[in-house]
């Protein structure tokens, strides 16, 4: 189930994740895969159940420098990172065991460009039990980290920031909108989205 000949000409970083992470999944079973921003409301795959999941000991934060999706490298941008520390809520994917690693390079194309997030598997609680989840995460000793940033930073970056994808304005009002249309609360993002 190798991936280095679809991986090349990538970093070498990101293909050593993915290789990391197929071999932890195995492909002997589903693939579940954890979203708390972009990949609530746009998948950009085909799945065979979403459920509500909750993880503890990370929690959804806007502080991911982006200078591709939601920014350039003159005006970063800014993508959601899970951070360690409290607890996030947002929805867990199946995709069939056939369909697990094409899914998985396009997931790498998408969220690992950079190879900047930390593939991670995580303990998700669904009101069916408990699963495994594939979740990209952040670390605070990472370079794309921002740090704490002042409020008059996050009003320059959601006028200004566009990559992409588009703006991280909308990136952000967009994931605000669908964790409030599945009924989560999220009030950290609430406060910033003030900002604009």
């Amino acid at each position: 189930m190798s991936a280095l000949p679809v991986f090349a000409h990538a970093h070498r970083n990101q293909i050593i994740m993915l290789e990391q992470t197929l071999q932890r999944w195995g492909g002997q079973q589903d693939l579940w895969v954890f979203a708390y921003g972009s990949l609530i409301w746009r998948p950009d795959f085909v799945f065979a159940e979403r459920r509500a999941a909750r993880v503890y000991g990370w929690h959804r934060a806007l502080k991911m420098w982006s200078t591709i999706n939601r920014g350039t490298p003159q005006c970063p941008g800014l993508v959601f990172g899970m951070l360690s520390g409290g607890s996030c809520q947002g929805m867990a994917y199946r995709i069939p065991k056939e369909q697990g690693l094409e899914v998985l390079r396009q997931l790498w194309q998408r969220e690992m460009a950079n190879a900047v997030y930390d593939p991670r598997w995580l303990a998700c609680h669904t009101e069916y039990g408990p699963i495994q989840a594939l979740a990209f995460t952040l670390s605070r000793s990472s370079p794309n980290h921002t740090g704490e940033l002042a409020a008059h930073e996050y009003q320059r970056i959601f006028s200004q920031a566009r990559g992409i994808y588009g703006t991280t304005r909308d990136y952000a009002q967009s994931t605000y909108d669908e964790l409030l249309r599945l009924g989560i609360a999220d009030k950290a993002l609430q406060r910033l989205l003030a900002h604009i």
